[in-house]
């Protein structure tokens, strides 16, 4: 198998959905390691982080079932409109985006943990004189599409930067202030057996949250969005 990490603003393959993309993952990472990749799983456009792909049919079935049998761990940081609660477990069945309204909505659980909330002075909201934010770490038990930004739609804290799950005023405002418009939505880590053997293997970004910004020699990281606008912000750790 292969892992990379996905930019923010990529698919993953080609659709027809997106007809006027040039950038597509499959294609890039194909080009580069000069063979072919089968993917197994998806991460939205917006969403940036780990993925990972088989090197062969046989891997990619093994890593697909893995997926399918629930026997993968994934872990994303979401950045959240207002103060989070401590810990949720989101059992709200969703049904998919293309369903016609009969179609029966799918079981989906996602368990939440408030990692750090703060509040910034100002507002996209007359309403309010400040605005308040939580890092959230969000680990879906099930695999429904968008599904993290759904439930946190759910619970009333949308994930900034979801056009269209979150808020249009507040979503300007925070783009104001970070210099950047974007879902901030990061796949952190997977924890999912070899697709040779079965043993576990842990692959994660090197986001490194909650510890102080670091420098790095050469090149920025790919995260460096998260770590240079994000992290420097007075964050109280919960």
């Amino acid at each position: 198998m292969v892992a990379l990490y996905k930019p923010a603003g990529w698919l993953v393959h080609r659709t027809g959905l997106d007809a006027g993309e040039t950038r597509f993952v499959v294609q890039t990472l194909r080009d580069q390691i000069g063979r072919h990749v089968y993917p197994v799983h998806r991460l939205d456009k917006g969403t940036c982080g780990v993925l990972v792909m088989g090197l062969h049919p046989a891997a990619a079935r093994a890593l697909a079932d893995a997926f399918a049998r629930h026997a993968v761990r994934k872990r994303y940081l979401a950045l959240v409109r207002g103060w989070a609660p401590f810990q949720a477990d989101v059992d709200h069945p969703l049904r998919p985006d293309d369903a016609p309204p009969c179609a029966p909505a799918q079981p989906a659980h996602t368990r939440l943990t408030c990692l750090a909330r703060l509040e910034l002075p100002g507002s996209g909201d007359p309403r309010f004189a400040t605005t308040r934010a939580s890092l959230v770490l969000a680990e879906p038990t099930t695999g429904r599409r968008h599904q993290i930004r759904r439930h946190l739609k759910h619970i009333a804290h949308p994930i900034i930067g979801d056009a269209t799950h979150g808020k249009g005023p507040l979503n300007r405002w925070w783009a104001e202030q970070l210099g950047l418009q974007r879902l901030w939505l990061h796949a952190w880590r997977l924890e999912l057996p070899h697709p040779q053997d079965g043993r576990p293997v842990t692959i994660d970004t090197g986001l490194p949250w909650p510890r102080a910004a670091v420098q790095v020699a050469g090149a920025p990281p790919p995260w460096q969005d998260w770590q240079a606008r994000l992290f420097t912000l007075p964050w109280v750790a919960l």
